[in-house]
């Protein structure tokens, strides 16, 4: 199991509610929670040199069951590949950690929020589906949002999607919107669309665009400044 290492100090303010992002990946929710007003700690099992904020290189369960109550809010997302249509196409196996992550925020006594793929959505409870067209991106992308800890989320109302996408990992015709997965074809084209221009293709295809946790970061603020108001009362 990796220790801890490789602490980065890029983002820091005391005044700031700390999260916790695990399988954090090349950081595309982190970018959304830091907008929101976050400082932000991600964790992954391997180097993400392309992180944008401080990182701890270690097993983001074992992480969390030891550290995740130093943090105010919590946000996980395990591997989508065990759920996911391209995998499941290429016959690969993958780790399925949806069950474990839920265990160990429990654990945490956090209020937390844990995403994954519309594959995933049997084994996850009463998730709210986030897409592109609510935050008026050029893009679809479903993604499923379950929360605990005592943090909720409404489901904002799904636009209708009226654009067509271009095939998946083919080059983006005019007057389509991209689909950004797989051995895709326009990179620059999805830094700019999915708003993460540090990332690379590895990062982008399996990307939380930052709209989305930018909006979860602001419900999350909320419920804390609620708990500081009881708290003072």
């Amino acid at each position: 199991m990796p220790h801890p290492t490789d602490i980065r100090t890029r983002t820091r303010s005391g005044t700031k509610p700390r999260l916790l992002d695990l399988f954090c990946c090349q950081g595309g929710a982190a970018k959304g929670y830091a907008d929101a007003g976050f400082d932000v700690t991600g964790v992954d099992k391997d180097p993400q040199p392309r992180y944008p904020f401080r990182f701890v290189q270690a097993d983001a369960i074992a992480f969390v069951l030891a550290h995740g109550a130093a943090f105010d809010f919590i946000h996980a997302s395990p591997p989508c590949q065990h759920d996911s249509e391209c995998q499941r196409i290429q016959s690969n196996t993958h780790p399925d950690l949806i069950a474990s992550t839920r265990t160990a925020l429990e654990t945490a006594g956090r209020p937390w929020v844990m995403e994954n793929v519309r594959g995933a959505v049997p084994k996850l409870r009463a998730p709210v589906m986030l897409c592109g067209q609510m935050f008026r991106l050029a893009n679809y992308r479903h993604r499923f949002f379950e929360t605990g800890g005592g943090f909720t989320l409404e489901q904002p109302g799904h636009p209708s999607h009226l654009v067509p996408q271009a095939k998946m990992g083919r080059p983006v015709p005019p007057g389509h919107y991209g689909q950004f997965v797989g051995n895709f074809s326009g990179v620059g084209l999805a830094r700019r669309v999915l708003g993460v221009p540090w990332m690379n293709r590895d990062g982008i295809r399996e990307c939380i665009p930052p709209a989305y946790t930018q909006h979860i970061g602001t419900a999350a603020l909320e419920l804390l400044a609620a708990y500081r108001l009881e708290a003072a009362a």
